[in-house]
Order: structure tokens, then sequence, then C-alpha cells
């Protein structure tokens, strides 16, 4: 009997994942893809102001807290 129950809810989890490895596809492309748009927008106004592009220890760290913050943004979606 317990023996059923084991292999009834792997079985179960076996159809369900599916659309877990849709979910992390669909946010390793959108990443991706955001990340060489914002890569593709420092430079190109970079080279609109005919400078190199420099991003400081200060900034990073303010980008590296906002990026946590937006995580946690997402993190609360699935919340109700």
């Amino acid at each position: 009997m317990e023996e059923n129950a084991i292999v009834a809810s792997e079985e179960a989890a076996r159809v369900d994942e599916p659309w877990k490895m849709r979910t992390l596809l669909v946010g390793a492309v959108l990443g991706a893809l955001t990340g060489l748009g914002a890569a593709y927008l420092l430079t190109k106004r970079a080279e609109q102001k005919g400078t190199r592009l420099t991003i400081t220890p200060g900034k990073g760290v303010q980008l590296g807290v906002m990026l946590a913050g937006l995580l946690r943004s997402v993190l609360t979606l699935g919340e109700d």
C-alpha cells in the first residue's frame, strides 16, 4: 500500500516537471535579453557622449541593491 503511494507521488511529480522547465527557460531567455538590452543602451549612451563606459564601485553597489529589490518583488508575485 505504501509503495503504491510512493509510486503515485513520483508519477505526479514527473507530470508537474514540464512547467518548471518551461518557467526556467522563459526566465533565462528574458534575463539574457534584458541584460543584452541594458548593455546595448549603456554602450550607446557612452558612444553618444563620446566617452568610455565606466561603472564606479558605488554605482555597482547601487545597481546590486536595485536588482535585489527587483528579485524580492518578483518573489512576492506568487503570494496571495
